[in-house]
């Protein structure tokens, strides 16, 4: 079950998830982690969606990480169970097979720095703060680990999660966390500039294109060349391959099926 703590929105060929609290800016809750996960399920399910952009309603935050109002709730869990939801999340993240932009339009903190990993592009305000403060309350950015090690460099996320000093949007933008750091008023403008890359592309190539770079980042070289080699020669039988290459012939723009 889900509440209003995350709104999903459907805007064109873009599918929006918002974090609808900003008074508590943007935290996370049982509420929220759902209210995303559902947001990713409805993505996927809707043929028309080919993008999705996640983001936290309000200028203050994109998401401040675990809702520390009830600390023992914030890191409990049911010790019968192997997983966690938020653990879940970004598993559900990493198997997606469609493009995820995080707009991060305020702080960006804890938990919030692994929602903005599990996306696939970023785009930030340039006031906006980030940080991994876990080492502060007495426990450590475990789950977010998972993915940003393979995203910024290691002497930079040692001292990120050791210290858990925060840093700027600049800093984060050169670690490789993020694509664009804009002014605040062109953020929503650089974000329907970059939804707008992705939905004349071929979704048949995005779709394969990210089963396939999931799959070849544990693979040593020779398993990946040997995998990827025989993914183009499947890619190339596919309609949208076929209709790419004949209207790039025909000097016209192509009409994707996504088949």
């Amino acid at each position: 079950m889900t509440d209003n703590s995350v709104i999903l929105e459907k805007r064109g060929q873009a599918f929006w998830i918002t974090i609808n609290r900003p008074d508590k800016r943007n935290a996370l809750n049982a509420g929220v982690i759902a209210g995303i996960a559902k947001g990713y399920r409805d993505a996927h399910d809707d043929k028309d969606v080919r993008v999705i952009v996640l983001t936290g309603a309000g200028d203050k935050a994109f998401c401040a990480g675990a809702d520390l109002q009830n600390s023992g709730a914030a890191f409990s869990m049911d010790f019968s169970r192997p997983n966690v939801d938020y653990a879940d999340l970004l598993r559900l993240s990493q198997d997606a097979t469609k493009p995820a932009i995080a707009r991060v339009g305020g702080v960006c903190m804890a938990g919030g720095m692994g929602l903005l990993c599990m996306t696939d592009m970023a785009v930030a305000a340039d006031h906006v703060v980030f940080g991994l403060p876990e080492v502060k309350v007495g426990v450590f950015p475990m789950q977010v680990m998972s993915l940003l090690q393979s995203i910024a460099p290691p002497r930079l996320v040692n001292e990120w999660a050791l210290t858990g000093e925060p840093f700027d949007a600049r800093a984060a933008q050169a670690a490789g966390l993020l694509n664009y750091v804009v002014p605040a008023a062109e953020l929503d403008a650089k974000i329907d500039w970059l939804v707008g890359r992705i939905v004349d592309k071929s979704p048949t190539a995005i779709r394969r294109g990210k089963y396939a770079m999931r799959a070849i980042a544990s693979m040593s070289f020779d398993e990946s060349i040997a995998y990827t080699e025989s993914q183009i020669a499947l890619l190339a039988m596919t309609e949208d391959a076929k209709e790419g290459l004949k209207a790039f012939g025909e000097k016209r723009k192509p009409s994707w099926t996504g088949r």
